[in-house]
């Protein structure tokens, strides 16, 4: 039986309804777009993480992505101390352990590591891809397809420890061009696995690079904010090393803050581009 209301009713409602939209608005005009950063602990080599966490919050960081040898040691003296003694550690400094760069494992050895990084509170572990190299079109396809069905059952295990996998775009990977990232980007069987974005190891075109991140959109998870500079492609003497600066990356949790735009520069050209909801952007650490 149908059911109907008079006028005063359908007015009063009609109000209500009104209000509670113009809440949500006031809401969602007073809530900022803020960008997170976080520390890599390989910049500081394999100095004791004693002397890198009071470090972090100078930095404008308010968390520690994690690095194992050879580019630091870091997570083998997390072995060292113990997750107890490590996770006080983390709580003196006021620091959140935010990621865990696991390259030494490789991508299908990392269930032990995502179940610790669940421990820990940690959201998110970096990795490679793993596969034949070179690739373009249809064969880069199905490569990238077959690499995401070997990684199924590390995806299950993130699911089950609330950890992301964020696949690096790295030289001499499977996973190293624009077109390797969206094929990752719309084969991924689960949101627990994403891209960490790393323009560094891409064409230095920024139009190319901000169009990327529009499409990648939330299934970026960390971005790595480095810069060609002196010292980046050729070395230099110990002496000259004293002014290279270190470089950052962003990390991004996928929480819901509002659109917003960001402008940024890649190699000289300036672009901007809109993510949907993003999370944490992180610096290794220091940003002008």
């Amino acid at each position: 039986m149908t059911e109907f209301i008079n006028r005063r009713e359908f007015l009063a409602s009609v109000v209500a309804e009104a209000g509670l939209l113009m809440q949500r608005k006031a809401l969602d005009t007073t809530r900022k777009f803020s960008l997170n950063y976080i520390t890599a602990s390989c910049m500081y080599g394999y100095s004791d993480l004693t002397l890198i966490l009071p470090e972090v919050s100078k930095t404008g960081a308010s968390a520690l992505d994690i690095w194992p040898k050879v580019h630091g040691n870091q997570r083998e003296q997390l072995d060292e101390m113990g997750e107890e003694r490590f996770i006080r550690t983390l709580r003196k400094y006021g620091v959140l352990m935010g990621c865990i760069t696991q390259y030494a494992l490789e991508p299908f050895n990392l269930c032990d590591e995502l179940r610790l990084a669940g421990r820990l509170g940690c959201r998110t572990i970096v990795t490679g891809g793993k596969g034949p190299k070179g690739l373009h079109g249809r064969e880069l396809k199905h490569a990238v397809r077959d690499f995401l069905e070997k990684m199924k059952p590390q995806i299950d295990v993130a699911e089950d420890n609330g950890v992301k996998i964020a696949i690096e775009n790295h030289s001499g990977s499977l996973i190293e061009s624009a077109e390797s990232l969206k094929w990752l980007f719309e084969f991924r069987p689960s949101e627990q696995i994403g891209i960490a974005l790393a323009p560094y190891h891409l064409p230095q075109d920024g139009i190319l690079i901000g169009d990327l991140i529009r499409e990648l959109g939330n299934g970026i998870v960390m971005f790595y904010a480095w810069q060609y500079g002196m010292g980046s492609k050729k070395n230099y003497l110990k002496n000259r090393n004293c002014f290279k600066c270190p470089v950052g990356e962003l990390w991004i949790l996928n929480r819901c803050w509002r659109p917003c735009g960001i402008l940024t520069t890649v190699a000289g050209r300036r672009y901007s581009c809109t993510p949907s909801r993003v999370g944490f952007l992180s610096w290794k650490l220091y940003r002008q």
